[in-house]
C-alpha cells in the first residue's frame, strides 16, 4: 500500500489533471447539451491552438499569454465558420458526430504535414516551477490551469442562468419552436455558443502547449476520458464538467498509485457505466 504522502501527492496531481479534462470538456458539453451537436473536432481545434502557441513562442518568441490573445479570437471565428456549415446543411446530432470526426482527421493530417509527426515541447522557465506545501508539491502551471478552468466554468454557469442570452439558449435547447415564439433568435445564439466553444478549446490548447509534449496523434489521447467527463458532468452543465473532470482525474491518479498506470483508463468508463446503470436518464 502506498504511503499517505504518495497518496496525497497523487490526489493533488489528479485533481490538477482533472482541471484539464474539465476545460477540454467545457466547449463540447455546451455544444452537445445546448445545440445538440457532438463536436469531436473540438479536440483537434485545441491541438491546433496548442501548435500555434508553440510556433509563436518558439519561432517568434511571443509570450504565451500574448500568443493566446491572438489565437483565441481566431479560433472563435473558426467556430463561427464551422457552425455556418452545420446550419447551412441542416446537420443533426448523429451527422455532426461523423462530420466533426472527419474534420478532426483532416486537421490532424494538416498538423502533421506542417509540423511533422515529431514530438515537440514548448520549454519555458516556469514549466517546472512548483509550490511546496508541507510534504506536497503543486505545479504552478497546472494550478493556474485549474484556476482558469474554474473561472470559465463558474462564469459560464452564471451567464447561462442569470443573463437573458443564457436563459434564451437554455430555453431554445428545451424547445426551439416555443422559444422562437417568445422572440428568441436561436440561430444567432447558436453562432455565439459555437464561437465560444472553439475559444474555450483554444484556451485549453494554450495550456496543452505549455504542459504537454505535442504530437499530432495525441488529438485522440483524451477523447475517451473527456467524452466520459462530459456525460458524467451532464450535458450543457459547465460546473458539472469541471467537477466531473476533477473526479475522474483524482480517481485515475489514485488508481495509478495504488495499482498500476494501466488501470487509469478503466476508471473513467467504470464511473460512467456505474452512473448510467444507477440512473439511465442521467443525461
Amino acid at each position: 500500500m502506498p504511503s499517505a504522502t504518495l497518496l496525497g501527492q497523487a490526489l493533488i496531481s489528479g485533481v490538477l489533471a482533472g482541471g484539464m479534462y474539465g476545460l477540454l470538456a467545457l466547449g463540447l458539453s455546451l455544444s452537445w447539451g445546448l445545440l445538440r451537436l457532438v463536436n469531436l473536432s473540438h479536440f483537434a481545434l485545441a491541438f491546433l491552438a496548442a501548435y500555434l502557441i508553440y510556433e509563436l513562442g518558439t519561432t517568434y518568441h511571443v509570450a504565451p499569454w500574448w500568443a493566446a490573445a491572438m489565437v483565441v479570437p481566431v479560433m472563435f471565428l473558426i467556430g463561427l465558420a464551422q457552425h455556418w456549415l452545420f446550419d447551412r446543411f441542416k446537420v443533426n446530432e448523429l451527422a455532426s458526430l461523423l462530420i466533426t470526426f472527419s474534420f478532426a482527421v483532416i486537421l490532424e493530417v494538416a498538423i502533421q504535414l506542417h509540423w511533422t509527426a515529431d514530438y515537440r515541447r514548448f520549454e519555458t522557465h516556469y514549466s517546472t516551477m512548483s509550490i511546496k506545501v508541507g510534504a506536497f508539491y503543486i505545479p504552478v502551471l497546472e494550478l493556474v490551469l485549474c484556476m482558469v478552468a474554474g473561472v470559465l466554468a463558474w462564469g459560464t454557469w452564471l451567464w447561462l442562468r442569470k443573463t437573458y442570452v443564457g436563459k434564451a439558449l437554455r430555453a431554445a435547447a428545451e424547445d426551439a419552436d416555443i422559444a422562437a415564439a417568445y422572440g428568441v433568435d436561436h440561430k444567432k445564439l447558436a453562432y455565439l455558443l459555437s464561437g465560444m466553444g472553439a475559444a474555450y478549446a483554444a484556451i485549453a490548447g494554450t495550456f496543452i502547449a505549455l504542459i504537454a509534449t505535442l504530437a499530432p496523434a495525441q488529438i485522440w489521447a483524451w477523447l475517451g476520458v473527456v467524452f466520459a467527463v462530459v456525460i458524467i458532468g451532464r450535458l450543457g452543465n459547465p460546473l458539472g464538467a469541471l467537477l466531473a473532470g476533477m473526479l475522474i482525474g483524482a480517481s485515475e491518479s489514485i488508481a495509478m498509485a495504488v495499482f498500476a498506470p494501466a488501470w487509469a483508463p478503466v476508471v473513467s468508463f467504470s464511473v460512467l457505466i456505474a452512473i448510467l446503470l444507477w440512473d439511465p436518464e442521467w443525461l
